[in-house]
């Protein structure tokens, strides 16, 4: 791949107002409606440490309706529940405080509560009904995590284990319309979630450059989130406490988030998907052991200028010190990985990778596991 590979004819789109200040939960009330009823969506373990109630008593008890049944993966049934719960409710905006799984949920919600589909997720993607969003209530997202830029993007994750699929919701009607990042919020985020969570990011600033969608403003947020990402990660998982490198790999994940939005994923998401799905690995994890290998491979394809070849080698490093092979094996064996090879082809995402695979995709497996 080189710089002309960049098409010379692209379009840009992202409609989010992002707001950077450590403190900006504060300002939430700026953000949402004056009137009507706002749907809070988060996790139980938010409600338990305090932070719905600041939210209700920042808003007003009369307005807030909570939903803070969201769960890792948020599964198709349980969102076409929440739409059934809250459909007469005539909510006015829906507010997202959570990782990833709950900005997806909040998304969702976002789309199919203004929809006249009864069961929408399910009339979708298990009666393969044909539909567009039309439609949708202003969501603002308040991450807590700095991984799946999720904030950002016009598309939402939906699984499926009764029949074992992974879906996506996807369109412009998706796009939430605020982010709210406030690193502050981040600092209690465990080491294991917040290592994840990160190499999420990383994933995503690197499959953007091997992407056959990939545009040269793209390119310039994947490099600036990784040159983030390799300078903070390190600093964050010996000194969880440090806000400014918190705020600086959430960063990263929000600028990693723009370039998806423009290509989608590729190969390392693809491989990750059965990971998930048949064995609950986390997702940051999944999509990230295959990244030392593939740009290993890649390097000098997806290399453009002088400067980011530090910044990629600087990543290369980070990752081989990581040994997520070992990682990885810590929730199924390197035999059960290969056999699942059939499934890690996803249309839609493996097609997007452009580079190199060196031996093809056992080899690629059998040198991240090791």
């Amino acid at each position: 791949m080189s710089e002309s590979s960049a098409p010379l004819t692209w379009s840009h789109f992202n409609p989010v107002k992002v707001v950077v200040e450590a403190g900006a939960l504060g300002h939430l009330q700026t953000f949402v409606p004056i009137e009507g009823k706002v749907l809070l969506v988060t996790t139980a373990g938010f409600s338990r440490r305090g932070l719905t109630a600041r939210i209700i008593e920042m808003l007003g008890a009369d307005r807030v309706l909570v939903y803070d049944q969201v769960t890792p993966n948020p599964e198709v049934d349980d969102l076409d529940d929440a739409n059934i719960q809250f459909k007469s409710c005539q909510i006015r905006c829906v507010i997202a405080l959570g990782g990833g799984s709950v900005m997806d949920t909040a998304k969702i919600i976002g789309v199919t509560l203004p929809s006249n589909l009864d069961r929408p997720l399910a009339q979708i993607f298990r009666n393969n009904l044909k539909n567009t969003w039309i439609s949708r209530l202003p969501v603002v997202c308040i991450p807590t995590t700095s991984g799946t830029g999720a904030e950002v993007t016009p598309f939402a994750t939906a699984w499926d284990s009764k029949d074992q699929k992974k879906y996506s919701v996807t369109g412009v009607e998706v796009y939430p319309t605020y982010a709210l990042l406030d690193p502050e919020l981040t600092l209690s985020l465990p080491k294991d979630d917040t290592l994840y969570t990160s190499l999420d990011a990383i994933s995503h600033g690197l499959e953007s450059l091997w992407n056959r969608n990939r545009t040269s403003l793209s390119s310039a947020f994947s490099m600036q989130a990784l040159s983030l990402a390799v300078e903070a990660l390190p600093v964050i998982l010996s000194q969880p406490e440090n806000l400014e490198k918190r705020g600086q790999m959430q960063q990263a994940s929000m600028l990693a988030g723009m370039a998806i939005s423009q290509t989608r994923t590729a190969i390392a998401h693809s491989i990750s998907y059965p990971l998930t799905i048949h064995f609950g690995v986390p997702h940051g994890l999944a999509c990230s052991f295959t990244l030392r290998e593939l740009l290993k491979n890649n390097m000098d394809e997806i290399v453009t200028q002088p400067h980011e070849r530090l910044v990629l080698v600087a990543v290369l490093n980070l990752l081989e010190s990581l040994n997520l092979g070992e990682k990885i094996r810590g929730y199924l064996s390197a035999e059960t990985i290969m056999d699942l090879q059939a499934e890690m082809e996803t249309k839609g995402r493996a097609d997007n990778f452009i580079g190199k695979m060196s031996h093809g995709l056992e080899e690629l497996l059998n040198s991240s596991l090791n």
